[in-house]
């Protein structure tokens, strides 16, 4: 049977967010160029940096219209020219622009096979959420077993494999997250977490540490939060690492940095590590291939909903009302 010539996929129309992003049923499928694959998606998984694109707010985003959507998985059903390894039927996640439909295309080479035994949705997070938080906590934060780590948004998908993870290293985990989220983050092993709407925060973890503060933050909140992740980290050791700009803009100066926080503060974006250094991206890859199969990772629970309600996930997204990974079905 030959592939649809035209597909349902979500749209952004504007920039002015999610609520402009609409269901359309008659975008080209895709075909597969040199070094790439065409899946079929059965799940596309959602993320924050799809609510930045929708408001303009990331860097070098897309210009509307555009196709939604980054991350998904699926089954490989079309190869293009120079495609080796990666055959048609086979089960993979990854990223492509346009996720949010019913296919997609993919690089060949970063197509990841979902794990024997998982389903495809169970995969979402391998490709995006694991490498950020092993990245930013092992790579760029070098936490060590004995350590402590302050984990910011831990209630949410990238927030949730870096409290695994730390806790597999043998880091003690400060977390934050709205109330209703607590137990959540505590079922995952957090030893202690904070209140993200309310309360000082660095106050709390300098309590926490004996006044001496933690050796790694995990910074993905920005906005008024960022004041406190450098006022939490330990002075001349502490690093703080950027990843994340949920709550707006943060600023700071040479001046903060010789004389109030003396602290490595350093930026990352996922994006920038697959291109600058595919070395080390394939090292993260690779770690947690090792950790998939030693069960450490372990098949996702994603809270799923139709493609055709992508608009209001993204907002529940951007309003901090969903918790874990959120995946919506084609």
């Amino acid at each position: 049977m030959g592939l649809p010539t035209t597909m349902r996929a979500l749209q952004q129309t504007s920039l002015r967010g999610p609520q402009d992003m609409h269901l359309i049923t008659d975008a080209p499928v895709p075909r597969p160029g040199r070094g790439e694959v065409l899946i079929r998606v059965t799940a596309a998984g959602v993320n924050f940096a799809d609510v930045s694109k929708a408001h303009g707010t990331f860097a070098e985003g897309p210009r509307p219209p555009y196709l939604a959507g980054f991350e998904a998985a699926g089954e490989i059903v079309a190869r293009g020219e120079a495609v080796t390894g990666a055959e048609v039927g086979t089960r993979v996640v990854g990223v492509g622009d346009g996720a949010f439909a019913e296919y997609v295309v993919l690089s060949a080479a970063a197509a990841v096979p979902v794990p024997a035994g998982w389903a495809e949705q169970q995969a979402l997070g391998l490709v995006v959420n694991w490498p950020t938080a092993l990245a930013t906590l092992r790579l760029l934060g070098g936490a060590t077993a004995g350590q402590s780590v302050l984990i910011h948004a831990a209630a949410g998908a990238t927030g949730q494999a870096a409290v695994t993870l730390a806790k597999h290293l043998g880091a003690t985990v400060i977390a934050t997250a709205s109330p209703s989220k607590h137990d959540v983050v505590l079922a995952l092993g957090a030893d202690h977490v904070l209140d993200s709407r309310t309360g000082d925060i660095a106050a709390e973890v300098l309590r926490l540490t004996d006044g001496v503060g933690v050796d790694v933050v995990l910074e993905s909140a920005g906005g008024t939060t960022f004041a406190a992740s450098l006022a939490a980290a330990k002075r001349v050791t502490g690093r703080v690492v950027v990843y994340g700009v949920a709550g707006g803009d943060a600023s700071v100066t040479n001046r903060d940095l010789v004389y109030r926080h003396q602290v490595h503060l350093v930026g990352f974006n996922l994006g920038a590590l697959i291109g600058a250094a595919p070395h080390l991206f394939g090292a993260v890859v690779q770690e947690l291939s090792v950790l998939v199969a030693a069960g450490v990772i372990t098949p996702g629970r994603p809270t799923t909903h139709d493609l055709a309600d992508g608009p209001k996930v993204l907002a529940d997204l951007e309003n901090r009302a969903t918790v874990g990974k959120t995946a919506l079905l084609p």
